[in-house]
């Protein structure tokens, strides 16, 4: 199981893309509720990589998946996934496209 960091305040949410400015941030914005949040959930908690990543409960941290949509320029799906890079989304998906061989792909691509 990959391991990822919570965010959960806007000050967490900032730092974090202004991380991405130097490497590629991998986000999850994940329902807590929602069972196809779940299924895409363990795809992106069985992905392993190098890249840095996070966690967003979109339920529980409501303000952080707003200013996400925000600052990306991305309508809010959940579940969602986000490769960032510079503080923009290179790539992004939602619901059932969440699997483990796409997020490898969008990162192998990338870099």
């Amino acid at each position: 199981m990959s391991t990822y960091t919570e965010i959960s305040t806007l000050p967490e949410w900032e730092n974090v893309l202004k991380k991405s400015k130097d490497q590629p941030v991998l986000i999850f914005k994940h329902s807590t509720t929602c069972p196809v949040s779940a299924a895409a959930y363990r795809e992106f908690t069985s992905f392993k990589s190098d890249v840095e990543t996070y966690l967003v409960k979109v339920i529980e941290s409501r303000p952080v998946s707003n200013e996400i949509e925000s600052n990306l320029g991305v309508q809010h799906k959940s579940p969602q996934i986000f490769l960032i890079s510079d503080e923009k989304p290179v790539w992004h998906e939602s619901h059932w496209n969440i699997t483990e061989t796409k997020i490898g792909q969008a990162i192998e691509n990338y870099q």
